[in-house]
């Protein structure tokens, strides 16, 4: 499945079209090295998001497990959020983010790494599943690779955000505001949800810019229920 090619013609990579092996530019699209240097229909095998969804469901779901087996006596039962919930210990074991352990203890690779653990058996759930749904709806609008780097980007940027907050509103004139609209940070977090907000917004931003009404509506419903 992974063969590489060495002659011949493939599928260009950006446009489908039929293109040499060694060709350095696609004649259709103007695509530079369209053939991916022969590893192209390997890749596409894997999915129009080339497997970036399966990867961070198995690994969301093995670093959940983990971060429940490595502390067992702390897991919490209570409450439908929280139900199999991780506890603190393990969930900053394994690279939660916020206020505390980026700007008090210095480990600034939280920002990304928090996007990958989860709280509880239904948050993990809610998120995986939207993961599914709007993941490879990005990947065949931008492309997989611009997918990647706008959940990426997104996750980091929301958990940067939610750090700094923290920081900074108690010295605002409305901090008070912010604290009772839930937008004052915190001080431990995690979850996939600010890359899912991202690709929410990329999904909407191509609604508005294709003028395509029905994602957009699509796309206002569920920035709502992810809001409450």
């Amino acid at each position: 499945m992974f063969e590489r090619h060495k002659s011949g013609s493939v599928l260009c990579s950006s446009c489908g079209r039929l293109v040499g092996v060694n060709d350095e530019t696609c004649f259709n699209c103007g695509r530079s090295n369209p053939s991916m240097w022969g590893f192209g229909g390997a890749i596409r095998s894997l999915g129009r998001d080339m497997g970036f969804v399966k990867l961070v469901i198995i690994g969301s779901v093995f670093l959940y497990i983990a971060s429940l087996a490595v502390d067992p006596s702390g897991i919490q039962m209570g409450g439908l959020m929280s139900m199999l919930s991780p506890s603190t210990n393990a969930l900053f074991i394994f690279g939660a983010s916020g206020h505390i352990p980026v700007f008090e203890l210095g480990r600034w690779w939280t920002v990304l790494s928090a996007g990958w653990l989860h709280g509880g058996l239904m948050h993990i759930g809610f998120n995986m599943y939207i993961i599914q749904r709007f993941a490879p709806a990005v990947a065949e609008y931008y492309g997989a690779g611009r997918m990647i780097i706008i959940y990426t980007v997104a996750c980091v940027t929301g958990f940067t955000f939610s750090s700094v907050a923290m920081l900074i509103y108690p010295y605002l004139p409305f901090g008070w505001l912010l604290s009772v609209l839930g937008l004052s940070g915190a001080r431990l977090t995690i979850g996939a949800s600010a890359s899912v907000f991202g690709l929410l917004g990329a999904l909407w931003y191509y609604s508005r810019r294709t003028g395509s009404s029905a994602l957009e509506q699509q796309m206002k419903y569920y920035a709502i229920m992810f809001a409450v």
